[in-house]
């Protein structure tokens, strides 16, 4: 006789990537009970730089995704009974759409870089950081170079924004995703209207009044907690869910992982080091004047964030690992196994070592010529793996610092460093940011880093205040930390040690132009 199917009741979370879209299932205290994923490419053939995905392809992912979940559910005689969904997506995108709703064509996503000089424009013109990344330029880029689709235009969005309107035919955003459309004011905890008016008399020099304004165009911004929709006809089908499911404002990448780690108080510092590493750090209001090094948009509940991004991450550290690993071990675990205590044992000034790591270039420092990675100060005594290796994650750290101490300047608070991503995989290394920084770093062991799981928690939140619950954010993410924190206390002399390196640093970076133009 076959069991009886037991229906769990959870939250779905959706999570839109630049390589494919996943889905999770959690229960009511937003432990994991199943996952799934879909994959989708950008659309071929495009020119260098160039990137574009079919908005029908992350519809078909998701489709795939859920029925996956639901099938790893069904074979353990699970079903599901949803009471909330959220949902986060790669940031920055440009989804266009005509008054019926229909996509327009190809998105062109984050990583598309035909708009740097837009981004540089609006700079100067609206006075605001305008990263080439941000969705306005992106539409300027469009108003410019394909104004008859641009005519077409009813409704821009990002993929997160797109798949929320798919799921309940309202076009809303997240403030976090929103913002990185358009700069948010702090005042209104909505788009800019200054600055909205600024764009709009620039685009009217480009297009005439054939364009109607920016405002109309961008999705309505919500906060946590407020109403992001519910499952309509359409959704319900794509889902095979019920109608009338409570959906969560769509948020960036960046604001779910921040929700992901538990963290939303000022003074919250994320880093996460990989590949390319992110500093986000929760603010009290918001940063004044323009810095190349420091990106700004939101957190789910309208927080500030100022954003420290780097290109060159983990891998010059990585790249010198491989080179000092075990003879035919490349980067694998035997090589890091070799390595990394040699850098964990090294001196904290690396025996006087120091290393530049643009491995690639590095727009927030100012370098704009890759390939130009060095270590100076060599000598029989000091050139030792350890030594190295630690020289090039201390170089990655320090350009990380420079972006951060503009924050400092403007009297930002930085209470905590919540660490994530590889680096954290050797907890020890913890301990050499807290001494650069000076400030005290955290391992979460309740957090699940994730945008997906990040997106559970903002459904969550939102099926709370339908309920009547008036917890804020803040507390909310609070609420969820589980397990004990490994905390890692910066050490004096240390710190006193990584100050003098960073000067140091400091002069060896801005010989960086002579030192590149001699690599050629």
């Amino acid at each position: 006789m076959q069991a009886k199917p037991t229906t769990l009741v959870g939250y779905l979370g959706i999570d839109a990537g630049t390589q494919g879209l996943s889905v999770i299932f959690t229960d009511q205290q937003l432990q994991i009970l199943a996952t799934a994923s879909a994959s989708y490419d950008m659309v071929p053939g495009l020119a260098a730089e160039c990137y574009e995905q079919l908005p029908a392809d992350w519809e078909r992912a998701l489709s795939m995704a859920i029925a996956t979940l639901r099938k790893k559910l069904a074979d353990r005689g699970i079903t599901l009974d949803v009471r909330a969904i959220g949902i986060s997506g790669q940031m920055h995108g440009e989804v266009l759409a005509d008054r019926d709703g229909t996509s327009l064509g190809p998105a062109r996503l984050w990583c598309d870089n035909r708009n740097e000089a837009e981004g540089e424009e609006l700079t100067q013109a609206l006075g605001v950081k305008m990263p080439k990344r941000i969705t306005a330029a992106r539409w300027l880029w469009t108003i410019r170079h394909r104004p008859e689709l641009a005519c077409r235009v009813a409704h821009i969005t990002t993929p997160a924004g797109w798949i929320a309107e798919r799921l309940t035919g309202q076009w809303n955003l997240g403030i976090g995703d929103a913002a990185g459309m358009f700069p948010i004011d702090q005042a209104t905890l909505d788009y800019d209207a200054g600055l909205l008016a600024s764009f709009d008399a620039l685009a009217a020099r480009e297009a005439g009044a054939r364009l109607p304004p920016l405002r109309e165009l961008l999705p309505r911004v919500k906060k946590a907690g407020e109403d992001g929709g519910s499952l309509n006809a359409r959704g319900a089908a794509l889902l095979g869910l019920p109608e009338g499911i409570p959906v969560a404002p769509a948020e960036g990448d960046q604001p779910s992982a921040l929700a992901g780690s538990l963290i939303g108080a000022a003074g919250q510092v994320s880093m996460s080091f990989g590949t390319s590493v992110v500093a986000n750090s929760v603010g009290d209001r918001a940063f004044q004047g323009i810095s190349r090094a420091v990106d700004h948009f939101c957190a789910p509940d309208g927080k500030p964030i100022n954003m420290v991004w780097l290109r060159n991450g983990t891998t010059p550290m990585n790249t010198v690992v491989g080179m000092f690993g075990l003879a035919g071990a490349g980067l694998g675990s035997a090589a890091f196994a070799t390595i990394m205590p040699l850098l964990l044992a090294a001196p904290d000034d690396c025996g006087g070592l120091l290393a530049l790591p643009f491995l690639d270039d590095e727009p927030g420092v100012g370098v704009s010529h890759g390939g130009t990675g060095l270590v100076v100060g060599l000598n029989e005594h000091n050139a030792t793996p350890g030594n190295v290796a630690r020289a090039m994650l201390l170089a990655t750290i320090f350009n990380l610092k420079l972006g951060s101490d503009l924050l400092t300047a403007q009297g930002y608070p930085r209470s905590e460093i919540i660490l994530s991503g590889g680096l954290a995989q050797t907890p020890a290394l913890s301990q050499i940011i807290a001494d650069a920084f000076n400030t005290p770093v955290v391992l979460l062991s309740g957090a699940q880093e994730g945008t997906a799981w990040g997106a559970t928690l903002m459904a969550k939140f939102r099926a709370g205040r339908l309920s009547g619950d008036t917890q804020a954010w803040q507390a909310f993410l609070a609420a969820h930390a589980t397990g004990t924190p490994t905390r890692f206390t910066p050490r004096s002399k240390a710190v006193a040690t990584l100050a003098t390196m960073f000067k140091r640093y400091q002069k060896l970076l801005a010989l960086h132009a002579p030192l590149a133009a001699a690599v050629g």
